[in-house]
């Protein structure tokens, strides 16, 4: 009898906790009813913006028609990517660019802000930091539209400073964007140029949280500047990195669409057309509407599962991931 009732009166405990818990988390939802209508507008923009296109993705299914509309073109299932992987003469070719290209960026693109980040780190003169940081993100907020044409006049192999340079001590001259072999050196060195230093802020802001006491330790110990990055610095920021690379590993099959578009030419298509190009260059030119959905829809599917994957490498690796 006693153990029945013991039962009950735990049993009631928990119901009441369980109440108790609830109202307060109404509660809390109730105060802070402002903050959530102000997150409506970006449901709103997401449900339009990021969702809603979703719908399209059903042209990668269907012999799509412009008269008729995507609801009327009829469907012809896994026809274009059959045609994709079986068919088509320049997929495969067009798919090792992207990911020679990407991997290349991820090589030397993505350690690059991170090495800038520990340099400024270790500045102390503020005025010569701050001006060097600000000279570092300038080339950000220029589109590759007019970073293009100021490469093509400064690599230019009759009139451009860089061959001039080159010309004084005695080497041919370079068509670095012309030339297969010097195409995507070019375009990575471009690519870190633009944007290293703006890479660089994350990097910083999760320098500032580092606690000074453990330099302070550090050096007490006898450790120089290199230990101290190597084994304070680098480890404190290291969760950082691992969420930017998973979200690096994310876009491997996107090569940079703006920066090949504005400085590549059919005498570099070898080496440089990438899934981007290929696919403005097929749809939007040639008017192949699905079938280049269903190279967008293959791009997007490998991207995710690529998040997925380091994500959950990065996991095993004892860092905290995305999910």
């Amino acid at each position: 009898m006693n153990s029945k009732m013991n039962a009950l009166s735990n049993a009631s405990a928990r119901h009441l906790r369980s109440g108790e818990r609830r109202e307060s988390r109404w509660t809390k939802y109730k105060k802070s009813k402002y903050l959530f209508l102000m997150l409506i507008p970006l449901f709103v923009y997401y449900a339009i913006f990021e969702y809603g296109p979703l719908y399209g993705i059903q042209i990668a299914f269907k012999d799509y028609m412009i008269r008729d509309g995507i609801w009327n073109s009829p469907w012809v299932g896994v026809k274009h990517f059959d045609y994709m992987f079986n068919a088509s003469p320049d997929f495969y070719k067009i798919l090792k660019n992207t990911v020679i290209i990407s991997f290349y960026h991820i090589i030397f693109g993505f350690p690059a802000p991170i090495l800038l980040a520990l340099i400024f780190n270790e500045l102390r003169v503020e005025l010569f930091k701050r001006v060097s940081q600000i000279i570092s993100y300038l080339p950000h907020f220029l589109s590759w539209v007019v970073l293009g044409g100021l490469l093509i006049t400064i690599l230019s192999p009759t009139t451009g400073a860089v061959n001039a340079v080159l010309g004084w001590l005695g080497i041919e001259p370079i068509y670095f964007l012309g030339d297969p072999n010097y195409f995507r050196f070019t375009l990575i060195l471009s690519s870190i140029w633009k944007e290293i230093g703006w890479g660089t802020i994350i990097y910083l802001a999760a320098m500032t949280g580092i606690d000074p006491h453990l330099y302070e330790a550090a050096k007490m110990d006898g450790a120089g500047r290199w230990k101290q990055t190597t084994h304070i610095t680098l480890p404190s920021i290291m969760s950082v990195i691992a969420i930017l690379f998973i979200f690096k590993t994310g876009q491997i099959l996107n090569a940079g669409f703006d920066q090949i578009f504005n400085l590549y030419n059919p005498a570099v298509y070898s080496v440089a057309d990438i899934l981007d190009t290929y696919v403005y260059r097929v749809g939007l030119m040639q008017l192949q509407y699905s079938f280049t959905t269903a190279v967008g829809l293959f791009k997007n599917v490998i991207a995710f599962s690529l998040v997925l994957f380091t994500n959950y490498m990065v996991k095993k690796l004892g860092q905290e991931g995305i999910l």
